[in-house]
């Protein structure tokens, strides 16, 4: 920070300790101070609102404003997210201003076409964006663990794969809705098997509609979008104006289970229009895959605050401001 700035920062080694109160004392005009990780005091997180306030005060005393920037905490009750916005004239930065500016975007006003991709494990952790978001875009691509669900809500065996069964009715709602409004759900048609999680695995490529086909039958696990999914994906992500990735397609931290999420990335860069990368394990895969952020629209650094925006919930660190 000091390098970026052209002057010296003091780390105080606590929060709104001796050392934290004599740096802030001691702040000459544009002076700056960074303090130690607030989480590392009990009162940041504390399930106790009384706890969070005392704490909040104590913050509060460093300064005559608060300008709120960390976007990816929003969506928490925490003392330096929600209290000392109370205790404070307060407002957002910058990075938050953005954010917000390109997720209304997608909510409000997309240039269409307008595709949204999903993934990662669970169904239950996107039922809110899914609800929320199916009436404005024109295409949603599912991959990742999640897509086991729909399968199984089509009637198909998954194998071993990841399956939530107490959502599969709700995936049935999901695909029946989605005709209803006219949008398109574009499942993978084949799926990348192993016989069991690790890089040492042996792996097939079988047809989404008959995993338990591959060498491993009823034990394989489904960890990848296949080949002709990954293409169709990226076909359909490169031809939209407007698309918006959460979730990887598989589990990319192994290599030879990353095809499908490389793929993704890769027609995110290739975007004629907006490409937004959801924050997250979604953030984490772009850049462990070695793409740089300025290849794509905007690289959310909220997971859960994106999310939970595009649910339309109210997010308690920004309806405090101002």
């Amino acid at each position: 920070m000091g390098e970026l700035l052209g002057q010296p920062v003091f780390f105080a080694t606590d929060t709104v300790g001796s050392e934290a109160q004599g740096a802030v004392k001691a702040l000459a005009r544009g002076g700056v101070v960074v303090l130690e990780n607030l989480r590392f005091n009990a009162g940041e997180t504390s399930k106790d609102a009384a706890e969070r306030e005392a704490f909040a005060a104590k913050l509060a005393e460093f300064g005559d404003f608060f300008i709120s920037d960390g976007f990816g905490v929003v969506h928490r009750k925490q003392a330096s997210v929600y209290e000392l916005a109370k205790a404070l004239p307060s407002a957002c930065g910058l990075l938050i201003e953005k954010e917000l500016e390109v997720l209304t975007r997608l909510t409000s006003t997309p240039d269409r076409p307008y595709a949204v991709v999903l993934g990662g494990s669970k169904v239950s952790d996107k039922l809110g964006v899914i609800d929320h978001l199916l009436p404005t875009v024109n295409k949603l691509l599912v991959g990742g663990g999640m897509v086991f669900t729909f399968l199984a809500a089509q009637g198909h065996k998954v194998g071993a794969s990841l399956l939530e069964v107490d959502q599969i009715d709700t995936c049935k709602e999901y695909l029946k809705r989605a005709a209803e409004l006219g949008v398109e759900v574009i499942l993978p048609t084949d799926i990348v098997v192993a016989s069991k999680f690790g890089a040492d695995a042996e792996v097939a490529v079988t047809a989404a509609d008959a995993i338990e086909s591959s060498p491993f039958g009823a034990t394989g696990l489904g960890l990848d979008i296949g080949p002709e999914s990954a293409a169709r994906f990226a076909a359909e992500i490169a031809s939209a104006k407007t698309v918006f990735w959460n979730g990887p397609m598989g589990v990319f931290e192994i290599d030879k289970f990353a095809n499908g999420t490389r793929a993704v990335a890769k027609a995110l860069t290739q975007v004629d229009g907006l490409s937004v990368v959801g924050g997250g394990d979604s953030a984490a895969a772009v850049r462990i895959l070695g793409f740089e952020d300025n290849q794509f629209g905007h690289i959310s650094t909220g997971g859960g605050a994106s999310l939970e925006f595009l649910e339309g919930k109210t997010l308690p660190g920004l309806d405090i401001l101002g």
